[in-house]
């Protein structure tokens, strides 16, 4: 990348330009051939090249950030892949393995613990579990804020074992397609191939308040079949691994309360079995682990480097 000469000449040249349009061109049609027009496609290609050529700062902030938009993409472009034409979808086994080692009873009857959540729950439940939830993203995503203007290496290893993780999810995903609780309350054990996202649990926050957070977000969902590993029980365990890394203190505390909250929201709301929670938590251990052991070897720490000099 150029770097700023004088007042009055640009930071970026012809060569950025045409380099970014062809990106985003190309972005915006293949996104359009695998899972047609999506409005957010378009929001993500004016967000980063308004922040490339916003600024130095925006531009170094928006390529450091890539690595999230990749993660973004390719999850999206799970919609063009469905996991159940590769490999059977699980769903009865699932059920009662849940119930064979979390089963509670009530009434005598032998409830998964989604189930006896659902009986047993209560408004103000489903408001603070509904907030927890919302935090699945937002949380990773100013954390990682914080760490690219104070601490940009470990930014850099935060967004990497982050994608990492993912990753290793996708992957399991593929291989082990499993449906959500809240399917089997919908639709029992009959596997319907292009069935919708469903807020499930988590309309009740959306009713209570009189919006459409959640609804609006199952509504874009990019595959009802990929609960195990629950994914959303990663998220919070990176960044709380990563805070006790960087000595962030009492705000450690925070991240271990949300930690805990998205947790018991997942299996709360019937969108996890604690099977699939524990297989999240084991997925975001292994990505760690998996992480810190490359960073051993020599090429990802020339990446990283490289990548230092182009952020910092």
């Amino acid at each position: 990348m150029s770097e700023q000469l004088g007042s009055n000449q640009p930071f970026y040249t012809l060569r950025d330009i045409i380099i970014t349009t062809v990106m985003s061109l190309f972005y915006l049609a293949l996104s359009y051939f695998l899972v047609g027009y999506n409005t957010n496609q378009v929001v993500l290609v004016i967000l980063f090249n308004s922040l490339f050529y916003a600024s130095p700062v925006t531009r170094k902030f928006i390529l450091g950030f890539s690595i999230f938009i990749v993660y973004w993409i390719l999850f999206d472009y799970m919609k063009a892949f469905p996991n159940y034409n590769f490999n059977k979808v699980h769903i009865r086994e699932l059920y009662e393995m849940e119930k064979h080692l979390f089963g509670i009873y009530s009434n005598g009857i032998l409830l998964t613990p989604n189930e006896y959540l659902r009986i047993h729950g209560s408004p103000w439940i489903d408001i603070i579990g509904g907030i927890f939830y919302l935090m699945w993203i937002p949380v990773p995503l100013a954390f990682a804020a914080y760490l690219f203007f104070a601490k940009k290496e470990q930014f850099l290893r935060f967004s990497m074992t982050f994608v990492l993780v993912n990753l290793i999810g996708f992957v399991i995903y593929y291989l082990y397609p499993a449906a959500p609780p809240w399917y089997v309350q919908y639709h029992g054990f009959v596997f319907i191939a292009h069935t919708h996202s469903n807020p499930a649990g988590l309309i009740k926050f959306d009713h209570l308040l009189k919006v459409g957070i959640f609804q609006s977000i199952y509504r874009q969902g990019s595959n009802v079949f990929a609960a195990m590993p629950s994914l959303h029980s990663s998220y919070p365990v990176i960044v709380l691994y990563y805070g006790i890394k960087n000595r962030l203190g009492a705000i450690n505390v925070v991240f271990g309360i949300v930690v805990l909250g998205i947790w018991f929201t997942a299996v709360y709301a019937s969108h996890h079995y604690v099977l699939d929670v524990f297989a999240g938590i084991t997925c975001a251990i292994a990505g760690i682990t998996l992480f810190n052991w490359l960073m051993k070897r020599q090429p990802l720490n020339a990446f990283i480097e490289k990548m230092l000099i182009v952020i910092s």
